[in-house]
């Protein structure tokens, strides 16, 4: 493998920024992609160069010592990244939409403040803990809650269903109640170091794609002190950032493993119309329609993304809070989650059984089952339930 260079992102401009993701992913993420997702195990080395160019800091603004890349050049970095490893992707999304939350919303002056600068520092990796047993995969409602307890300090237990690389992370963001006499919707978030943080098993994570993200149940038990709560409401947290940046950034990603699918149909059409010396390619003409689809799918990703922007940059955000809103990136994570395996088996079926093969320099089975999982992160289901609920109501769409 070739080393990677090094570079601090402090202070470095987008396109070198974008140029050191992309040696990442081309030659690290790759390199160790078919391993993790054989073993199921988490891409170490991947993360690791993450760290050595400190792009986990990347979102944090300069002012608070992080490398003020633009959130257009993280959604694609999520993007290059997924080419590579889905995993290494995923994992690095779900960083900065944690990253994004802490930013976006802490208080001046505040502890956060203090750890934004840590985290640059030590190039942290944030994990989250919203799902919850018993709230039928609502991340409006919490049951565990924030409980007093001796000298001042607090206490969680939490039981999660999936904790999204929970045991390889250095601290989790988690829901919970404001109090135990709270309602279930009235939560905060609360950060808490993994290394002061019980994580009990509770199931393993043999599934059938993106198996490098290391997502199994977790029963939480933590102390953490006052100051680690974010003082904002978690509604106004999860409306502003948390739903529309997961589904930006995961359709980035979603995106960018359909778009290594469709590279590898391209070189095999290429190769076949070497081969065929001037004789018609069949694969091509069922690749142009691939190519079709894969247009329209980044089309809409690109239009979300600079919708998020353009909304965040209005006075209070107030457009994140409308109800059009709501409806416009929900729809984003509906199409992104359909269109992406769509497009990885129609390369399937376009290059036929060296696509198939997972020995193959064409084969896409890795990125077909990793797509899969698009579907089940926050369900699609339940996301056209509240749509159809909000079309009642909602005067704009």
């Amino acid at each position: 493998m070739v080393p990677i260079t090094v570079r601090s992102l402090n202070g470095t401009r987008k396109e070198e920024f974008a140029a050191t993701i992309r040696a990442v992913a081309a030659e690290v993420a790759a390199a160790h992609a078919d391993e993790v997702d054989r073993d199921a195990r988490f891409p170490h080395e991947a993360i690791d160069a993450l760290r050595e160019t400190q792009a986990l800091s990347a979102l944090v603004p300069r002012s608070l010592g992080g490398g003020g890349v633009p959130l257009g050049a993280i959604a694609q970095a999520c993007h290059d990244l997924a080419r590579g490893c889905s995993a290494t992707a995923m994992v690095f999304a779900m960083h900065q939409i944690q990253v994004g939350t802490i930013v976006r919303h802490l208080e001046p002056g505040s502890w956060f403040e203090t750890y934004l600068h840590e985290l640059q520092a030590d190039q942290r990796l944030i994990a989250s803990a919203t799902s919850e047993i018993g709230t039928g995969g609502d991340m409006g409602r919490s049951i565990a809650a924030v409980t007093p307890a001796r000298e001042g300090r607090f206490t969680l237990e939490k039981q999660a269903p999936t904790v999204s690389y929970g045991a390889h992370s250095d601290d989790i963001l988690t829901t919970l109640r404001r109090s135990p006499e709270a309602e279930q919707s009235d939560q905060v978030m609360v950060l808490h170091r993994t290394s002061e943080t019980e994580l009990e098993p509770a199931g393993g994570w043999d599934t059938i794609g993106m198996r490098g993200t290391c997502s199994p149940g977790f029963v939480l038990r933590a102390e953490f002190g006052p100051e680690q709560i974010l003082g904002a409401r978690f509604a106004t947290m999860m409306t502003e950032t948390i739903v529309p940046l997961s589904h930006i950034l995961w359709s980035h990603v979603w995106l960018g493993i359909a778009t290594e699918a469709f590279e590898r149909g391209r070189a095999f059409v290429r190769a076949a119309a070497k081969r065929s010396r001037g004789e018609p390619v069949p694969a091509a003409h069922q690749l142009s329609r691939v190519m079709a689809e894969l247009t329209m799918f980044r089309s809409e990703v690109g239009g979300a993304l600079a919708e998020f922007i353009r909304q965040s940059d209005a006075p209070g955000r107030e457009p994140l809070s409308t109800l059009a809103s709501v409806l416009r990136f929900n729809n984003l994570k509906l199409a992104a989650s359909e269109q992406a395996p769509r497009v990885c088996q129609a390369v399937l079926e376009c290059i036929g059984i060296m696509a198939y093969k997972n020995d193959s320099p064409y084969g896409v089975g890795r990125q077909l089952r990793d797509s899969l999982s698009a579907r089940l992160m926050v369900a699609n289901e339940r996301l056209n339930a509240i749509d159809a609920g909000l079309l009642m109501l909602a005067k704009e769409v």
